[in-house]
């Protein structure tokens, strides 16, 4: 008696569950009803559990959006999704959800993230010249640089800050989202950002904000006290204005603009620039311009950075006064033209040693140094040039821009400070080898 109670329990349960869900969620049941055959398979083969309780715990499962609806790709999907691997006995189903999919309730956003810049992300990281050389696992694999730069792979991927299969907007608003890329090396932002006085605010209050309410809506009413407000900015308040998915600033990634009015400054520039390979003796670009463009980490008008910089302003100007943040982005642009300084001379000393044949300049290097190369070149010195320029140059000006004195200082502007002087020591041992063995000779 009591076993048959106890199995009937077991059988009633489940049911119980659907009802309920039915109940309280009319239409989860269009979504368990078109993915029934999904699911039953899955549960029957011990498969993919977490992504069918997150599934459950969305709104897209509230909505009634079912497995087919995302894994089957529609027609306007690129070849690469429609290609892309299936372990589904169903061959229309593929693993990877074109964001053509996510458009047909979503085409605002998915249109705003096309115009923005992690959707060049794969481009940009291809792009450079030495991305070939990489072993494909770290690339094509996803285990290096292509673990981030994914987020633009096949058109964009709406999952790299709306993760699978919860993709929560809640999520996405915070600034954890974020840290997985914007970390490290070359740009961490999350470094910078967390132990600024604003990500103090965040950590000690963060929990009692509502991020559940769009960005739109958090500074509607300004003069509000709300405890339930965000009162310090997260990487969206800055990035995504609104909650604009284009995420992009007045420099770029790599703080370079074309339309410069500051002739100092100019000069510094284009000495940066034909360290990169963009610019000739001459000043004028050359073909590797296209690597620029088409990650768009450059400003290339003075039109297109004052509007990023109008934008920007507007956003610090919801919490402090017009005057007080122009003040402060100024100050974060002299840091610029201050590392910029540092940089434009390493460059000319490593370039002085190529002119002289002190090293050689391999064949596929351009006029000047190769800064895109990254770690991909021969000699210590250059490979010191190119951290100072994508590790130390970032963390400078990176670090003023997140309000970070701290990290700015010695995290960047010092590093900088010491590259040069090694730079110049380097430089200055390569010349008397150099000299010495022309003696030799003799």
């Amino acid at each position: 008696m009591r076993t048959a109670f106890k199995l009937s329990t077991l059988l009633i349960f489940p049911a119980l569950v659907v009802i309920s869900l039915v109940i309280f969620y009319p239409r989860a049941s269009k979504a368990i009803n078109n993915s029934e055959e999904c699911l039953n398979c899955h549960v029957s083969k011990g498969i993919t559990a977490s992504a069918i309780r997150d599934w459950k715990l969305s709104k897209h499962f509230e909505a009634g959006v079912a497995c087919a609806d995302c894994h089957i790709p529609v027609k306007e999907a690129v070849k690469e999704i429609h290609e892309s691997k299936s372990n589904c006995e169903d061959k229309r189903v593929r693993r990877l959800v074109s964001p053509r999919n996510c458009a047909q309730c979503h085409e605002d956003k998915v249109n705003e993230f096309e115009r923005g810049k992690h959707a060049l992300a794969w481009v940009a990281m291809m792009a450079m010249p030495t991305t070939k050389d990489q072993p494909s696992v770290l690339i094509e694999g996803e285990k290096g640089c292509g673990g981030c730069h994914r987020i633009g792979r096949d058109e964009g991927k709406c999952d790299a800050c709306h993760t699978r299969h919860r993709f929560s907007t809640i999520e996405a608003r915070k600034p954890e989202a974020c840290m997985t890329c914007h970390m490290g090396f070359d740009h961490p932002q999350w470094e910078m950002w967390s132990t600024s006085k604003h990500g103090t605010i965040y950590f000690t209050e963060g929990k009692n904000w509502d991020f559940s309410k769009p960005l739109k809506d958090w500074y509607k009413e300004p003069y509000k006290a709300d405890p339930s407000t965000p009162r310090a900015p997260v990487c969206q308040t800055c990035h995504m204005p609104n909650g604009d998915h284009g995420v992009k600033t007045a420099w770029g990634f790599l703080a370079l603009r074309v339309a410069e009015k500051d002739p100092e400054w100019a000069k510094l520039r284009n000495t940066i620039m034909r360290g990169l390979g963009v610019l000739d003796e001459k000043g004028n670009f050359t073909e590797r311009v296209k690597i620029v463009e088409a990650g768009k980490v450059v400003r290339l008008t003075a039109e297109e950075w004052q509007a990023e910089r109008d934008r920007m302003l507007k956003v610090c100007s919801q919490c402090h006064s017009p005057s007080y943040a122009k003040e402060q982005l100024d100050k974060a642009d002299e840091v610029i033209k201050e590392s910029d300084k540092l940089m434009a001379e390493a460059i000319e000393i490593v370039e002085s040693l190529y002119k002289d044949g002190i090293i050689e300049r391999p064949k596929d290097y351009p006029l000047h140094t190769d800064l895109l190369r990254f770690y991909e070149v021969r000699h210590p010195i250059e490979q010191k040039l190119y951290v100072m320029f994508l590790e130390h140059r970032m963390r400078s000006f990176q670090g003023a821009f997140h309000m970070n004195p701290d990290y700015q200082h010695w995290y960047g502007w010092a590093e900088m400070k010491r590259d040069l002087a090694e730079i110049k020591h380097e430089a200055e041992m390569l010349r008397k080898q150099f000299a010495q063995a022309k003696q030799k000779k003799k």
